[in-house]
């Protein structure tokens, strides 16, 4: 049973991942400093899939601690997810950004190659796309000069994991997400930020379960059929399922490159109006919202063209809007 070391694995894309890589049979252990998740988590997956993950609590800024950590388990193949990932917040503290981001997976990478373990998959956003020339995006597309910290950091990741495995044995794949929304079916676990909510789907449910007075629309003056920005949101579960289809790739050596990239989001764009629509006719919840100025650091239009990830990875997203939608909300109200 390959062993997979799942960093961020009590976050909220994490802690799915780890879900399904054990219903997929694989041995899972998670790094996580808590700092933006919960040790409960680690006893909600273990109610879901009936296996209790090993855990260690580690900060992958102490050089250290992550050395040690290598030393103590044989690991076959590395997710990470571990970062900060607030678009806003990163324009407010660009310094945390850099550290978090970049500094931890230049330790992770060295342990790895230190250690001859070869699989990678990167957790990549499709913020290195940035405002892109042709819609849908393609892996084709250029990637531009990051509209924020956060989207500089996924960026230079990339390059940083491809520059490795030039001059290592290292084999990685980096997904470029779209938007992740929605919750696992079980409402176990779920997208749960520390304070106020930085990404519109918790703000919704939170907004409709009276913990938010009002949602902020950012903008209403974008080159868009309704004038609010487009985005390609994705369902968790379907985004968590696309790291065990790529994690089987690397480790039955079937990538076509020493480091690959995949879009991977639904193909549709859907605005902030057609989301707050979609979510009160899911529901039967009303939305109190207000537009507001832009914000710094957003683009217009986002959405992928996942042909590749499709036809590459025999992996396509298969849950709706709706449903994405509904599961947040059932999640809310198990809080």
């Amino acid at each position: 049973m390959s062993k997979i070391l799942v960093t961020g694995g009590l976050g909220y894309i994490g802690s799915h991942t780890v879900v399904e890589l054990q219903d997929e049979g694989y041995d899972v252990v998670i790094i996580d400093n808590l700092s933006n998740s919960s040790i409960e988590v680690l006893s909600r997956i273990t109610s879901i899939t009936g296996v209790k993950p090993a855990f260690e609590q580690i900060d992958l800024k102490n050089k250290e601690d992550v050395k040690q950590f290598f030393k103590k388990y044989t690991i076959d193949g590395v997710i990470h997810f571990a970062a900060s990932k607030a678009v806003g917040e990163s324009v407010d503290e660009p310094l945390k950004y850099y550290e978090n981001n970049i500094t931890t997976l230049t330790y992770v990478l060295k342990e790895m190659t230190a250690n001859n373990v070869k699989n990678f998959i990167f957790s990549s956003s499709c913020t290195v796309y940035g405002q892109a020339d042709e819609l849908p995006i393609t892996e084709n597309a250029p990637t531009k000069p990051a509209e924020s910290p956060y989207g500089a950091t996924k960026k230079m990741g990339e390059i940083i994991i491809e520059d490795t495995t030039k001059a290592t044995d290292l084999n990685a794949i980096a997904l470029r997400y779209f938007n992740p929304i929605g919750a696992h079916e079980t409402a176990k676990i779920g997208e749960l930020p520390l304070g106020v909510p930085q990404n519109l789907i918790p703000y919704v449910v939170q907004t409709a379960a009276g913990i938010r007075e009002c949602l902020s629309v950012f903008g209403d003056d974008y080159d868009t059929p309704d004038g609010t920005a487009i985005r390609d949101y994705i369902h968790v579960v379907d985004l968590a399922k696309a790291h065990i289809v790529a994690l089987n790739r690397l480790l039955k050596n079937e990538n076509k490159a020493k480091c690959e990239f995949f879009n991977i989001g639904t193909g549709t764009g859907s605005s902030v109006l057609d989301v707050i629509n979609a979510f009160e006719k899911a529901t039967n919840k009303k939305v109190n919202y207000k537009t507001v100025d832009r914000r710094a650091g957003d683009i217009t239009s986002a959405f992928a063209d996942t042909s590749l990830a499709n036809k590459e990875l025999g992996w396509k997203a298969e849950l709706s809007l709706e449903v994405a939608l509904a599961s947040s909300w059932k999640w809310q109200e198990s809080l």
